[in-house]
């Protein structure tokens, strides 16, 4: 018999203090399971952060994450993740924006955002303005695209390798090495109305 974590209530007075501190830059709040999203404006992102660490205890960045949702206008979300180590308590705080519109940094008020904004970057395309270091992080330099939105392909664009006749690693269009590309779901005691490559060696002389 498994047995999982304990959930950690919600303390007492959290939404309504968030409420007050924030105002009207605070689009909605949504709690589930003593679990508290906070859907704030873009633009009003260095202030809350600030608001949420001084005024609401929660004093550390945990983690920066990107999501897609091609269908919907904004595209993207940007969710970060705050930990209040007095309360013991986590929230999450929701920003939308598109591939064009940069997100304010919070690398003032948490140095370890630069990375953490540098990926969503690097996966989604997501722009953050005032990060003097925004480059790609887990992709190469030379990389095409963003891997983590969902009409990019899992194949991918291109592919690395090493040369041996050139003697260098280089770049090349994908192509798939699998020979049996087509399935006809047949099983083998039924027969194929082909030939498959190598059934020419079991030929009977």
């Amino acid at each position: 018999m498994s047995h999982s974590a304990p959930q950690i209530a919600k303390p007492k007075g959290t939404v309504a203090a968030i409420k007050k501190a924030l105002g009207k830059d605070l689009v909605r709040v949504e709690e589930t399971f003593d679990e508290v999203a906070l859907y704030i404006k873009r633009d009003s992102l260095v202030g809350c952060m600030v608001k949420l660490r001084d005024s609401c205890d929660y004093q550390q960045l945990m983690e920066i994450a990107g999501v897609d949702w091609p269908d919907r206008d904004p595209r993207f979300e940007v969710v970060y993740c705050l930990l209040s180590l007095t309360k013991n308590h986590r929230i999450r705080v929701h920003v939308a924006t598109d591939e064009i519109t940069p997100v304010p940094s919070i690398t003032e008020i948490w140095p370890v955002a630069g990375w953490l904004e540098r990926e969503v970057f690097d996966m989604y395309g997501v722009l953050f303005s005032g990060n003097e270091d925004l480059r790609r992080i887990l992709t190469d330099y030379g990389f095409t695209g963003h891997p983590q939105r969902k009409d990019f392909p899992l194949t991918g664009y291109v592919e690395l390798r090493y040369s041996e006749e050139e003697k260098r690693v280089k770049y090349e269009p994908v192509q798939l090495a699998q020979d049996f590309r087509s399935f006809d779901f047949l099983s083998p005691w039924e027969g194929a109305d082909y030939v498959l490559p190598g059934d020419e060696k079991g030929a009977k002389k």
